[in-house]
């Protein structure tokens, strides 16, 4: 817990006990444990562990302890964040209807409470305190985000999904899911970008997109960047926060990123998938029909061995590998103009000809793409004629004329 706060434990105790039931006497300062509490230009987030037979109700009493919190010097909004875990040694039992499944360790999940406008999850009402672990609905499961799920088929006005995936982390991956669907839109096909990199997500301050997007009836709105909108997790929560999430969690997570959002009518949805073959690949391709994936890797052996997991995955899954990407192929110094191999060059090409798979092209390492992440610009917006957006509006223009055959197929 954060020592600089204008406020005491024992103040934030006071007013978690003045929203206890009146009823039952159920109060989150008896029955829950403070883990963390932060305070950032006026918004407090207040994170507690519950006994989880007891999330549901505490969950409730949210909505009124942000009113209590309010209250504090320095507050102006204030969020709850509920977590809950089963003992240890308790048995893992399936759940139907539930992302969880029969997980080995689960989490019960998050609750959010704000007294004044929407919670930051998706519940869209005022004081929205829920928990994601309730089960509730059909599909309800693990539910981080927080809200109550959505009704009938996913995604249902979008034609194309793909993904953009890697075996390992460190090799440009977000980068180029930014830079790829920004070019997407800028060949005229109507585009949105999910981050699904739930630990990691960066996407918001790469497309220079911070701000929490809007909750209309209970939906999230994707926000509008470079002519495409765009979701990310980083969007929601407080970008210090560690997204210490299991499995059912992520899950949990990408159900609401993939169902709680208004994506419209697109031509394309590029999905920034994590780094790895692990619960978020398989979440995704269970849940939405992916009509392909782009794998990027950098040249050394090293990347390649997990490139090849990555495209042994999507095989498995009878998922089209629409090509590698090489990225940081080489390196062009700004002063002289001379090109250095710094990680090997070609190696991305020669596997893709060894697996059989079509190579979209290789990408530079430049200090135009590094700045650009950091402005929120993505390279083929902010340097166009540099090496690295030339590169990327030449992969943009292949994958989009394979998203126009596919469409006119």
């Amino acid at each position: 817990m954060a020592h600089d706060l204008p406020f005491s434990l024992d103040d934030i105790t006071q007013a978690l006990f003045a929203a206890r039931d009146p009823r039952t006497g159920l109060s989150l300062t008896q029955d829950g444990q403070i883990q963390s509490c932060t305070l950032e230009n006026g918004k407090l987030v207040l994170t507690l562990t519950v006994p989880r037979d007891a999330a549901q109700a505490l969950a409730a009493l949210c909505p009124a302890a942000a009113s209590q919190l309010e209250t504090l010097p320095g507050v102006k909004t204030a969020s709850l964040v509920l977590t809950a875990h089963r003992p240890a040694g308790a048995p893992a039992t399936a759940r139907a209807g539930t992302a969880a499944g029969s997980a080995a360790e689960d989490t019960a999940g998050a609750a959010t409470g704000t007294a004044s406008g929407p919670a930051t999850g998706p519940a869209g009402k005022s004081g929205g305190g829920t928990a994601a672990g309730a089960g509730r609905g059909t599909g309800g499961g693990h539910r981080p985000l927080g809200g109550t799920p959505t009704q009938g088929p996913i995604l249902p006005g979008v034609k194309t999904i793909l993904a953009v995936a890697s075996g390992k982390g460190g090799v440009g991956k977000s980068t180029t899911a930014v830079n790829l669907a920004v070019g997407l839109g800028m060949e005229g096909l109507k585009t949105g970008l999910m981050d699904a990199d739930i630990h990691g997500p960066s996407l918001h301050r790469m497309l220079g997109a911070p701000a929490k997007p809007a909750v209309v009836d209970g939906v999230l709105q994707p926000v509008a960047a470079w002519g495409i909108t765009a979701m990310s997790l980083g969007m929601l929560v407080d970008e210090k926060a560690a997204m210490i999430w299991r499995g059912p969690m992520v899950m949990g997570a990408i159900n609401q990123l993939l169902g709680d959002v208004n994506w419209g009518d697109l031509d394309v949805l590029v999905v920034d998938l994590p780094p790895g073959t692990g619960d978020a690949q398989l979440t995704l391709t269970q849940k939405v029909p992916l009509a392909g994936a782009v794998i990027v890797s950098t040249p050394q052996d090293i990347a390649l061995i997990d490139a090849r997991r990555a495209v042994s995955m999507f095989e498995k899954l009878d998922i089209p590998v629409l090509g590698l990407i090489e990225n940081m192929s080489y390196f062009c110094c700004p002063n002289c103009g001379h090109n250095t191999e710094l990680f090997g060059h070609g190696g991305a090409r020669q596997e893709a000809e060894t697996l059989g798979v079509s190579f979209l092209g290789e990408v530079p390492l430049l200090a135009d793409i590094r700045a650009s992440g950091d402005a929120g610009v993505p390279v083929v917006i902010g340097a166009p004629q540099s090496e690295g957006g030339k590169a990327w509006r030449r992969i943009a223009h292949t994958v989009a004329q394979a998203v126009r055959t596919a469409h006119r197929a």
